[in-house]
């Protein structure tokens, strides 16, 4: 693999709802798409629509061409893959392998270090709809940053490139934040289902619709509780929304790059450096990998769906 530059060349392995998007952001900032990994017809559509030009290759083939691989597939897929490529000697010295999924540190990758890549693990905390639209809520949201402490920087700044916040988070915590991340998807969206069922069995027409403007506005409240900016507090005046302020417990409506020098090879990955977290993620069903059968691109969260979908 060449020395590398500002730039790197992207590979992306998994062409679901997540890959395309990041790998669009990684566009956007300036990096070249080497190829995307899929067969599916639709996951085709979706990197046509999303990374027009960008070439349909096997995954031997796009990790040779690439300095930075992207692994934006489910969690319980990542071992074996990673595992695989490391027999068949894909993996190169001073290669970036990023994966996106949230129970699993760089632990997971540990084949791939020991063959001299650089791990990361990067999970952006946002569901995606596999769209344009997600490059937009890319902007507002953080993103769960774990890597050996010299690359580091490495993370933050491809998180920021991509328009997003970092959020360095420990090897050892990632368990706990995967639970975190699966308990605030799969509740809210379960919470919303019973509501929604309960008012269809009422016969009111378009419950979704009903519910829609009460269910944005608890969650705004709930997050600003929790210390998040909304809306309203652009407008508040100083105490206004305090607990003694007059409106107490109203509700909202509504290319320097940092890699110059680093090393390459083995780093000490600390106490947690095996793979941790949820075991019940499940997936979307993906059909290919090139020649790595069994694995899922389909997911929207991040990489790795922690929990059930309807």
């Amino acid at each position: 693999m060449a020395g590398r530059s500002g730039r790197l060349g992207v590979g992306i392995v998994g062409a679901g709802r997540v890959g395309p998007v990041l790998g669009a952001a990684l566009a956007g900032a300036g990096h070249a798409i080497v190829g995307v990994a899929t067969s599916s017809d639709r996951n085709r559509e979706r990197v046509e629509a999303l990374l027009p030009g960008a070439p349909v290759l096997q995954i031997p083939e796009l990790i040779e061409r690439s300095e930075l691989v992207l692994l934006a597939v489910p969690g319980p897929e990542l071992p074996e893959l990673i595992a695989g490529l490391a027999t068949a000697g894909a993996w190169q010295p001073g290669q970036l392998v990023m994966h996106t999924a949230p129970e699993f540190g760089v632990g997971v990758l540990t084949p791939a270090l020991q063959r001299g890549a650089i791990p990361l693990a990067i999970h952006p905390a946002m569901v995606f709809s596999g769209t344009s639209l997600d490059l937009a809520r890319l902007a507002e949201s953080y993103f769960a940053v774990t890597a050996p402490a010299p690359v580091q920087p490495i993370g933050q700044a491809l998180v920021v490139e991509m328009g997003g916040e970092p959020v360095i988070v420990d090897e050892s915590d990632r368990a706990a934040y995967a639970e975190a991340i699966s308990t605030a998807t799969t509740f809210s969206r379960s919470i919303v289902e019973q509501a929604s069922g309960i008012l269809a069995s009422l016969g009111v027409e378009n419950p979704g619709a009903y519910l829609s403007s009460l269910v944005r506005s608890s969650v705004d409240e709930a997050l600003r509780r929790a210390g998040a900016p909304t809306e309203l507090d652009a407008l508040d005046l100083p105490g206004l929304l305090d607990a003694s302020g007059p409106l107490a417990g109203a509700s909202p409506s509504t290319n320097g790059w940092p890699h110059a020098g680093l090393p390459s090879g083995r780093w000490d990955l600390g106490p947690g450096g095996g793979a941790g977290g949820a075991a019940d993620g499940t997936s979307n069903g993906w059909d290919d990998s090139g020649g790595w059968p069994g694995l899922d691109d389909g997911d929207d969260r991040g990489g790795s769906d922690p929990g059930p979908r309807p």
